[in-house]
């Protein structure tokens, strides 16, 4: 049985920083990566990482925010420093077996965990 379970969201101040985490059980998937959606809109990939440690990042998080992995542990990060209140979004980590930020490729998805930047 395949279980993403996130936490770390919260409230912040804006300029501020949150890290986030995926722990992930089940099965050892290829590709993790982090989405969010906030209110009104559609949800958006922001990070991805493979096995070997490369990333790709959406332009609206690039330089501010880093995705990581601890393969052994099968856990997922996401480090968000500066925040800016755009950035206030639920927040999912997923997992699959392609390097995209293409929600699509993506067949395992956690609960959530929301962000609010004031």
């Amino acid at each position: 049985h395949v279980q993403l379970v996130e936490s770390g969201g919260g409230s912040a101040l804006a300029g501020g920083s949150v890290r986030l985490s995926c722990a992930a059980s089940g099965y050892a998937f290829n590709t993790y990566s982090w989405f969010r959606q906030a209110p009104g809109q559609e949800r958006e990939g922001i990070a991805v990482i493979e096995p070997r440690g490369n990333v790709r990042y959406a332009d609206s998080v690039i330089g501010r925010f880093t995705i990581s992995r601890v393969n052994t542990a099968n856990t997922l990060y996401l480090e968000m420093n500066p925040l800016k209140t755009e950035d206030t979004a639920k927040y999912y980590c997923a997992a699959g077996e392609s390097f995209t930020l293409n929600e699509e490729s993506f067949d395992h998805w956690g609960q959530g965990t929301q962000v609010t930047v004031s």
